[in-house]
């Protein structure tokens, strides 16, 4: 008989722990691969709690549980989980290890998963423990699953392979720089066990995880640019094998654990923020010497070759025909107060779809929020949240397509209308633009890190007291992860990885500050940029600026003219006419009469 209630999960599960001597268990969203987004047989948070952003944990006692969510979706988990079950807590200001430890007598055995956490995240909570005489134990089958008994499989999607055309490089050239690396840093093999960072290396893409086109695998790289793919067979056509040649041993995933033993002896590297627990562990059983170095792949994946750009500028054009004509659309519809989020949300995906036969997927579940329900920047609408557009009201829309070369990232903030939106979401609005303008605009040195020009996104929202609780930009993929590292624009925390990244010529990221009432509205300007090579008229030395790859209509209504000076009315007007000429030839009838209304020049 299948659990239907959350108290019921947990209390289904706190009896299992009772039976394997256990007293706590911690629950990631997470896979073996560390992925962002994670397989339906990895949701394990959401079927457990019933939280559904892509980011938290859960830690469960046998008398008391928590829930440990960061700034994005301090809204979301109190609607989804609830309160009589789990304490909210909020990350990074509250710690897991430190709640655990607060919360564990002496002699308790807290256990974890080593598949689904790093091996720093696994020492810290440790230490935490052992102070007040509890311990951290792995466990060897992961108990959650034991009580899931409707758990999916994992995917048996095939594999294919992505067209040296839209990657710029062949397997064999990427391996080769990967041999390159190993000799030079005297290793003789490296773990690779990111999903997009497999998919890069050996140019092949998959369908197992939701948005994200990878296919579940490791691979070992050798110093010789030969490789180890450990995938399950079924899932390989063989133009994938042939594709790969004899330089790639395509081997079963169930022998990855046991493959380690090829290791012993040998120095080899894994990345401990991209690899688990348990593959440093497996490292140590056999007596290879463990070198400690960041995944090869994520500086040259997040670096586009010129194919990989190219191919982005024409995905994003295709994508913002969608956006145009899903606009156009609500800019009728939305009035008439019969639209909800979910309707929304499908139109767009209708006109992803009808627009072109490359769409593949979307990039991520869309963020349709109306209302009070834009005010959580992670908020994903379901049944019980759905609701209506009504007229004169805030909707924000954050969506995103994957096309075979390119994967977008979009978000419009739209006023409903028919009357005229109040002074404050004006202000607010105009506050968020200006933050979003001067990041476009703004050219810097090479070296220079995201975190030295994420203030400029919120200046002007912190000259009135405002703030948002989330980075201002993150990397982004070549029909890969639409969150994709190491670059990151945000504060200068520890908790945010890669804004000490310098930000390099090719890379792409979004532009996306934004403003939350708290049970009002939500406001986000989201475009897509590329960093690139600037010559500055009497300037010394190399610079690098933002290329706008991103082109969609931003609503002129909520823009307050007043607040903007003449430089940035001249960045509006000229984004607006480069709108015009990459959408506009692709329109026709009343969504291009209404894309040339939307284009217009402001008026000062």
């Amino acid at each position: 008989m299948l659990m239907q209630t959350h108290e019921a999960r947990l209390d289904a599960l706190r009896k299992e722990l009772a039976r394997r001597e256990l007293d706590g268990f911690v629950i990631p969203i997470s896979d073996e691969h560390l992925s962002e987004y994670v397989g339906a047989y990895a949701q394990r948070l959401a079927w457990l709690t019933g939280f559904g952003g892509s980011a938290g944990s859960a830690a469960v006692l046998k008398n008391k549980a928590a829930m440990f969510v960061d700034g994005r979706y301090t809204l979301q988990v109190r609607e989804q989980v609830s309160g009589q079950l789990y304490e909210y807590k909020s990350v990074p200001d509250d710690s897991m290890a430190d709640w655990l430890a607060e919360n564990s007598s002496e002699g308790a055995r807290i256990a974890y998963d080593p598949w689904l956490h790093t091996r720093g995240w696994a020492n810290t909570v440790a230490k935490k423990l052992e102070a007040v005489g509890a311990e951290l134990v792995p466990v060897d089958s992961n108990p959650l699953d034991a009580v899931w008994d409707d758990q999916p499989q994992p995917s048996l999607a095939k594999a294919y392979v992505q067209d040296e055309k839209l990657t710029g490089r062949s397997s064999a050239q990427k391996r080769g720089e990967i041999a390159e690396w190993l000799k030079k840093e005297k290793l003789d093999a490296v773990v690779i066990s990111a999903l997009d960072s497999v998919a890069w290396t050996l140019n092949i893409r998959g369908a197992d995880v939701d948005h994200t086109p990878v296919a579940l695998s490791y691979l070992f790289v050798q110093e010789d640019g030969t490789a180890d793919w450990f995938i399950a067979p079924d899932k390989v056509p063989a133009e994938v094998g042939q594709a790969l040649g004899n330089a790639v041993r395509i081997r079963p995933r169930e022998e990855f654990s046991d493959a380690f033993a090829e290791l012993a002896g040998k120095r080899v590297a894994a990345d401990p923020q991209r690899s688990v627990a348990a593959i440093f562990q497996r490292l140590d059983d056999v007596g290879a010497q463990i070198v400690s170095e960041d995944d090869p792949t994520v500086l040259p994946k997040a670096i586009k070759t010129p194919a990989e750009q190219q191919g982005h500028r024409d995905a994003q054009a295709r994508d913002g025909v969608a956006i145009a004509r899903f606009l156009h659309w609500l800019s009728v519809e939305a009035r008439t107060g019969t639209v909800d989020e979910l309707t929304a949300a499908a139109k767009l995906h209708e006109l992803r779809k009808a627009n072109s036969d490359l769409l593949r997927d979307l990039s991520f579940d869309t963020i349709s929020g109306a209302g009070p329900n834009g005010a959580s920047p992670h908020y994903r609408v379901n049944e019980e949240s759905n609701r209506k557009l009504e007229p004169n009201s805030v909707y924000l829309v954050d969506s995103g397509g994957q096309y075979p070369d390119g994967t977008t990232d979009i978000t419009r903030t739209i006023w409903t209308g028919p009357d005229a939106p109040p002074a404050e979401v004006c202000d607010r609005f105009t506050r968020v633009l200006k933050g979003h303008i001067a990041l476009d605009m703004q050219t810097f040195p090479p070296g220079t890190p995201g975190s030295a020009l994420d203030a400029l996104a919120r200046q002007h929202l912190w000259m009135a007291g405002l703030d948002y609780a989330h980075g201002t930009g993150h990397g982004v993929g070549a029909f890969l992860g639409v969150h994709e590292g190491p670059q990151r624009i945000a504060k200068p925390r520890g908790s945010q990885a890669g804004t000490d990244q310098p930000l390099m010529a090719g890379m792409i990221l979004s532009n996306e500050p934004g403003y939350y009432k708290a049970n009002e509205y939500g406001i986000r300007i989201e475009n897509l940029v590329l960093v690139e090579k600037r010559e500055i008229p009497g300037g010394e030395g190399e610079w690098l600026g933002f290329e706008t790859l991103t082109f969609a209509p931003i609503d002129r209504t909520l823009v307050d003219v007043d607040l903007l000076s003449p430089a940035e009315i001249t960045w509006w007007n000229d984004y607006h006419a480069k709108v015009r000429e990459v959408i506009a030839p692709q329109l026709d009838g009343d969504a291009l009469a209404w894309l040339e209304e939307a284009c217009r020049p402001l008026q000062t």
